[in-house]
């Protein structure tokens, strides 16, 4: 089994998960890369799995399924399903994918939208717009408590686990982790590593929980030079974890 990234519009990725015969794909915002990565590698689409109800993560299941009509389609119980006869998913709920081994639990992670979630197994994360390598989503329908809540729950996987976002967004993210934590040396190395990845035109994902946890200030915010700092630019006491994460997201939506 091996995952790939297939680009999509200016910086969305969908994850192609295929084991030479059969392909499981996330987040197919646009069915032409699929479809070509597909035909080039000589793989049926066994099955489709969404996140959440954004256009750039759903946008290109029919046509999937007119190729693939028997594909399954996953997708969360709370938003509205992108096609009729989709499966409908919750937190808890385990989605069995035997033709590429995989068997994934599914997280409930609010926040960036009411309904998202994520799917987790074999210390692989498939978490869409709700972590990014050293950033997180915006909080269009979610409040702070929720998005909080969500980050802390895929904190507490495995430090192994590989993180495959659905954006190419970590450059400009650890400018912002720069400016809120100047002296995390973690952050530093990563910095200079994601800049060779980039000049090279190579994707920064995966991440890992390890790394986010030492380098990404919405997991940081119990750290004290994240606290402070989140206080001097909110010109506020800030005093739960909750209350900085709110404080770094509204500093981040105007970065």
């Amino acid at each position: 089994m091996n995952v790939t990234p297939l680009h999509a519009f200016n910086d969305n990725y969908i994850w192609l998960i295929g084991n030479g015969r059969q392909a499981v794909v996330v987040d197919p915002g646009d069915a032409a890369p699929v479809q070509a990565a597909l035909a080039e590698r000589h793989l049926e689409l066994a099955a489709i799995l969404i996140t959440h109800h954004h256009h750039d993560h759903t946008g290109g299941v029919s046509a999937l399924l007119a190729d693939w009509p028997d594909a399954p389609v996953y997708a969360p119980a709370g938003e509205r399903l992108p096609c009729p006869g989709a499966i409908a998913v919750t937190d808890g709920d385990n989605v069995a994918l035997p033709i590429v081994g995989l068997e994934l639990e599914v997280i409930a992670v609010p926040g960036h939208t009411l309904g998202h979630i994520a799917y987790y197994g074999q210390e692989l994360l498939f978490c869409g717009d709700t972590l990014f390598s050293g950033g997180c989503g915006r909080l269009f329908e979610g409040t702070p408590e929720q998005m909080h809540h969500s980050l802390q729950r895929l904190a507490a996987l495995p430090e192994h686990t590989r993180v495959y976002c659905a954006h190419e967004y970590t450059q400009s993210n650890l400018a912002f982790c720069h400016a809120v934590e100047p002296g995390n040396a973690a952050l530093l190395g990563y910095m200079k590593e994601v800049a060779k990845l980039r000049q090279q035109g190579v994707p920064t994902l995966p991440s890992s929980i390890g790394r986010e946890k030492a380098i990404n200030v919405f997991l940081r915010t119990a750290e004290p030079a994240v606290r402070a700092a989140a206080q001097v630019h909110a010109m506020a006491e800030l005093n739960e974890d909750c209350q900085v994460f709110a404080a770094l997201r509204r500093w981040k939506d105007h970065f």
